[in-house]
C-alpha cells in the first residue's frame, strides 16, 4: 500500500514540510501504515502565521454579508463531499462510517449558524444618551486566531472553531492532532474552491513544539483548543500568560444516573450507544451508570447481553457498532486501566481485551481492536472512576437514592456532561438544577448542544470564559467597541472635570 504524504497547508497552497520530522498515520482497522504527517518546525508555524496575519486587513474590511457568502458556497462544497469526508475519518480514526457521517453533519450545523453572522454582528445603539450625544457597540475581529484540535473529531471540533472565527473576519491557523490530518487538508481545499482569499485559513500539523510556537507567538490574538484537562490546563496557562484570549476544553468523566422509575430498556440503549459508540472516544461518552435502588439488579443482565452482543467491525462495514481504538498506544493505555479496575475490587462483567481482530473483517487481525468492557460495584475512590479511560470501558457505580447521585456527581473534578433517565418530572427538574455540570440532558445520553447554543462543560472540563460556537463562540472570537459621538453644534462651551453624566 503506497504512503501518501501529508503536509502543511500555507497561504492558499499545499506546503511540504522542511523540518525532518514526521509521523506516520495508521488505519487503525488493520494497523496498517497510510500516510505520513509531516511536523512542523517553530519557523513552520510562524509562516502560517505571518501568511494570516498579511491577509486578515483585507478579509477584516471585507463586510459580513461577503463574509456570509463565502460561507455559503463553503457549505455547498461540504455537503458535496460529505461521505468523502466520512470516509478519511474511519480511515485514520476507526469509528464507524455511519458515525463519521454524523460526524461531518454536526461540524455542518456550526457552518449554518456561521452563515447568519451579519445578523450575529449587528450591535446595540442608544439615540440621546445625553443632550446632542449618541452611543453604540460594534464588535470587530481579533485577528489571526488559532485552532489546536484533537483526534477524535477531526471534521466535527475544527468546525466549532474556524468558520465562526474566519465568519467573524478573523483569520486562522489549525493546527489538527498528527493521528488523523487529512480531513484538514481537505476542508482547506474546499475553503480555497468557496472563494476564501489566501491566507485567511492556513494548516499547519504538527506536535507539541508547533502548539507551543502558536502559543508564545505575538501576532496570535486567540487560541481555542479541546483534548485533556492536563494539556487545556497548560494551554490556558502558557497562552493567558503570553497575552491571549484562550478557550480550552478539557477531559470528563460523564455519569448517567437511572432512577428506579426509568423505562429500563430506553436507559441501555442510551448506556450502550453513549458508552460504547465510537469505541468511547468522545468527550461526551457516558462512562459512568450511576444505578440508583434496586436498578442495578434489573438491568445488569440487560447491561451484559448488550456489551457482549456488540458488532464490533471494521467501521466501513455499515453494521458496525463499534470500530478499532484509534493507535497502538491508546489500546496499551486502556488496556491497562481494564487491568487495574480488576485488581482494584471492581466486579468485571464483560472484558473487552478478549476480542480478536480477524474477527472484524478481512485484513483486521493486526488491527487495535478491543471489544466493549463493563464493570460492576465500582466504587469513587477507584482510579478507573476517577480517571478519563477514553475507551468502551462503562464503570457502574450503585447508589442508594437520588441525593447520593447528585453528590456523587458534583464531587468530582470533572464537569463536562451528564443525563438522568427518569419517568419523574419533578426529579428531571430539581436534577437539572442542581447538578454542577456544564450539559445536562433528561434520557437525552448525549447532550451535545445544537450549533446556536454553545458547547462547554465546568469545574476541570473547561479553561476560559466563554463556551465554544454558538453567540458564545461569536463573543470570543470578537472585542467589543463602544462609541459615543456628539456633533459641534450640541457642544457646550468651557472644559469639563468632573466625571460626565447624562443630562
Amino acid at each position: 500500500m503506497s504512503v501518501t504524504s501529508i503536509d502543511h497547508f500555507i497561504s492558499g497552497q499545499i506546503v511540504a514540510g522542511t523540518s525532518g520530522r514526521a509521523q506516520d498515520v495508521f488505519n487503525p482497522a488493520t494497523g496498517a501504515v497510510t500516510g505520513r504527517t509531516s511536523l512542523a518546525s517553530a519557523a513552520e508555524v510562524h509562516k502560517a502565521v505571518a501568511a494570516a496575519q498579511a491577509a486578515f486587513p483585507a478579509w477584516a474590511d471585507t463586510s459580513p454579508l461577503r463574509r456570509a457568502r463565502v460561507m455559503f458556497k463553503f457549505l455547498e462544497l461540504m455537503n458535496a463531499h460529505r461521505d468523502e469526508l466520512a470516509r478519511l475519518i474511519t480511515s485514520e480514526h476507526g469509528k464507524v462510517f455511519t458515525d463519521a457521517q454524523g460526524e461531518v453533519t454536526r461540524g455542518v450545523e456550526i457552518l449554518e449558524f456561521a452563515t447568519g453572522i451579519p445578523q450575529l454582528l449587528k450591535g446595540d445603539f442608544t439615540e440621546q444618551v445625553s443632550t446632542g450625544m449618541d452611543n453604540w457597540t460594534m464588535r470587530q475581529p481579533l485577528g489571526v486566531v488559532a485552532g489546536i484540535t484533537p483526534f477524535n473529531f477531526p471534521v466535527m471540533v475544527p468546525m466549532w472553531m474556524f468558520p465562526v472565527a474566519i465568519a467573524c473576519g478573523n483569520t486562522f491557523v489549525l493546527k489538527p492532532s498528527p493521528i488523523d490530518p487529512s480531513p484538514s487538508l481537505l476542508m482547506a481545499d474546499l475553503l480555497k474552491k468557496a472563494g476564501l482569499p489566501d491566507g485567511v485559513f492556513n494548516v499547519v500539523q504538527g506536535d507539541k513544539e508547533a502548539v507551543d510556537a502558536l502559543l508564545v507567538h505575538p501576532d496570535v490574538k486567540a487560541v481555542s483548543f479541546v483534548g485533556s484537562t492536563p494539556i487545556a490546563n497548560y494551554i490556558y496557562e502558557t497562552g493567558a500568560h503570553h497575552g491571549k484570549r484562550v478557550q480550552a476544553l478539557g477531559g470528563a468523566k460523564n455519569h448517567m444516573v437511572v432512577m428506579p422509575d426509568a423505562d429500563l430498556d430506553q436507559a441501555v440503549d442510551g448506556l450502550i450507544g453513549a458508552a460504547y459508540g465510537s469505541a468511547g472516544e468522545r468527550c461526551m461518552a457516558i462512562s459512568v451508570a450511576v444505578l440508583v435502588g434496586d436498578v442495578g439488579d434489573k438491568i445488569m443482565p440487560k447491561l451484559i447481553e448488550r456489551a457482549q452482543a456488540l458488532k464490533v467491525k471494521n467501521g466501513m462495514e455499515l453494521d458496525a457498532e463499534m470500530g478499532p481504538i484509534v493507535t497502538g498506544i491508546a489500546h496499551q493505555r486502556i488496556s491497562g486501566y481494564i487491568e487495574h479496575g480488576a485488581k482494584e475490587g471492581a466486579m468485571l462483567r464483560v472484558d473487552g481485551r478478549g476480542f480478536k481482530g480477524a474477527s472484524a473483517g478481512a485484513g483486521c487481525a493486526n488491527g487495535f481492536w478491543l471489544g466493549g468492557t463493563l464493570f460492576d460495584h465500582v466504587t469513587p475512590e477507584m482510579k478507573i472512576y476517577k480517571e478519563e479511560i477514553f475507551g468502551p470501558v462503562l464503570a457502574c457505580v450503585r447508589v442508594p437514592d437520588f441525593g447520593t447521585a447528585v453528590k456523587l456527581i458534583n464531587d468530582h473534578e470533572f464537569g463536562n456532561g451528564v443525563a438522568c433517565y427518569t419517568r419523574d418530572g419533578n426529579a428531571a427538574r430539581e436534577f437539572a438544577r442542581r447538578i454542577q455540570v456544564g450539559m445536562v440532558g433528561i434520557n437525552v445520553p448525549i447532550p451535545v448542544p445544537m450549533a446556536w447554543h454553545g458547547f462547554g462543560g465546568w469545574k476541570r472540563s473547561l479553561f476560559g470564559d466563554m463556551h465554544a460556537y454558538g453567540e458564545e463562540g461569536v463573543r470570543f472570537y470578537t472585542k467589543q467597541k463602544s462609541i459615543m459621538q456628539r456633533w459641534p453644534e450640541s457642544i457646550g462651551k468651557g472644559a469639563e472635570f468632573a466625571m460626565p453624566v447624562s443630562k
